[in-house]
């Protein structure tokens, strides 16, 4: 199904700690190239149950979800992000990534921030996750060495809001 044309997603904003806790840990549990560490996996769904997360539904379904850190008074952060694979390249992303400037820009941050693994590292997976971020008018503003533990860089990319 990826790359199919878009299809009709609706974004909102979750409540119920547990409910959003459980959506992160199901879907990261099914994109291990990207979030394959079990302890960061509890820690991602610890904070989605305490911070603003948006969850994508589409086809009567939760095919993705963003939580947003805030970082007063200038910035907010794409803190998690994910998407079922079979929903990669059909607009889920650019949905939840509007959702949160959105929300970001309302709650007068002047920037939406992500952090994602660097130029440096190899991987395929993030190489398209950096094109994706972007595609969605994200800047990269600098690289540290060994940020996410030895060997694993952090690019550290921010999007101007309106």
């Amino acid at each position: 199904m990826s790359g199919d044309a878009a299809a009709d997603v609706t974004v909102a904003l979750a409540t119920g700690g547990r409910a959003k806790s459980r959506l992160c840990r199901v879907i990261l549990e099914v994109l291990p190239e990207w979030f394959g560490r079990d302890e960061a996996n509890r820690w991602y769904g610890e904070q989605a149950a305490k911070l603003p997360t948006f969850v994508a539904r589409a086809e009567g379904r939760d095919v993705g979800f963003v939580t947003v850190k805030p970082h007063p008074p200038a910035a907010a952060e794409v803190l998690v992000m994910g998407v079922l694979p079979a929903w990669h390249g059909r607009g889920v992303g650019r949905a939840l990534i509007a959702a949160a400037a959105g929300h970001a820009a309302k709650a007068g941050a002047r920037y939406l921030t992500v952090k994602t693994l660097g130029e440096a590292h190899p991987s395929p997976y993030f190489k398209a996750t950096r094109a994706f971020y972007r595609a969605a008018g994200f800047v990269p503003l600098e690289e540290f060495e060994d940020f996410f533990g030895k060997g694993m860089p952090c690019l550290f990319l921010a999007k101007a809001l309106p």
